[in-house]
């Protein structure tokens, strides 16, 4: 529940930003480097920029970005985990030899390399290569669980019932999988926000776009730590981590929901913990 509050707070906050702030997040709003204060609340930028402005509209850029990509990469990864896990042959070793050359292919370089080539690569571009190069890790764990499943009863059940393949796929094996897609989807959304920013950060993406990666690299090219300025930049590195720390939560839960032993577990350790705490006030009377 916490990381979904936290998610639903930062993800609102983008939304709603033309309700919450009357500033252009790409215009002066006033003066250089004022302090936060009741007309800005978290202070301008070397430009005149409203920090907050620029904060709650670069939300948007980023959370699209790095949900967009999470999204794509773990169903890419899901599709051809379980058709590689389920159908086997020559189907599994075709599939495993994709999976294997994504695994080789970095995607930061690559990024790097098309920003070059096209002077600036803009927040769409490095979903793009971050979705198509960040399924593979998933896919492969996926395929592994689908293949201690195929040979479960329920699923052998399901085949000598005459049960369409796709129908078994998606009904008797994909049920299986949440908590294995929620953990590529969340790692994925936390590597694409953490690898845009960094992008931007060294100056590879769009500066004129409003991110909390330009807010950063800006905030580095107008010496924003030498000159005392920290407003610039914590909001935008206090946001990612509340992004990835909050994606952490909810995989936490997911699992726990999936995975009955894990819930089973943590209740044997509060019994054991409230026993031993009765057992330490008995010796203590």
């Amino acid at each position: 529940m916490a990381g979904i509050v936290i998610l639903l707070i930062l993800v609102l906050t983008s939304l709603c930003a033309p309700l919450l702030t009357d500033f252009d997040p790409k215009r002066r709003a006033g003066k250089p480097h004022v302090e936060p204060g009741y007309e800005h609340v978290l202070g301008t930028t070397r430009m005149g920029k409203d920090v907050f402005t620029q904060l709650v509209y670069g939300g948007r850029v980023s959370l699209a970005v790095g949900f967009g990509a999470g999204i794509a990469a773990a169903m890419i990864g899901l599709a051809i985990g379980i058709s590689a896990g389920y159908f086997g042959g020559r189907v599994d070793d075709i599939l495993s030899f994709f999976v294997n050359v994504v695994l080789v292919l970095p995607g930061l370089p690559l990024i790097i390399v098309i920003a070059t080539m096209v002077e600036e690569a803009s927040p769409l571009v490095i979903g793009l290569v971050l979705a198509l190069t960040g399924w593979g890790w998933a896919a492969r764990t996926i395929r592994t669980q689908t293949l201690a499943l195929r040979t479960r009863e329920f699923v052998l059940s399901a085949e000598l019932m005459g049960e369409k393949k796709w129908r078994i796929i998606l009904v008797e094996i994909f049920p299986n999988m949440l908590s294995f897609v929620m953990g590529g989807f969340v790692l994925g959304t936390i590597a694409a926000i953490l690898a845009e920013a960094a992008l931007e950060f060294i100056g590879l993406g769009d500066p004129n776009a409003v991110t909390w990666g330009t807010m950063l690299f800006w905030a580095q090219n107008n010496l924003a730590l030498q000159s005392g300025a920290w407003w610039e930049i914590w909001p935008p590195c206090i946001a990612i981590m509340l992004t990835g720390a909050a994606l952490v939560l909810v995989n936490f839960a997911v699992d726990e929901i999936t995975n009955p032993q894990l819930r089973a577990s943590r209740r044997i350790g509060g019994i054991r913990r409230f026993l031993n705490r009765r057992g330490r006030s008995a010796d203590v009377f």
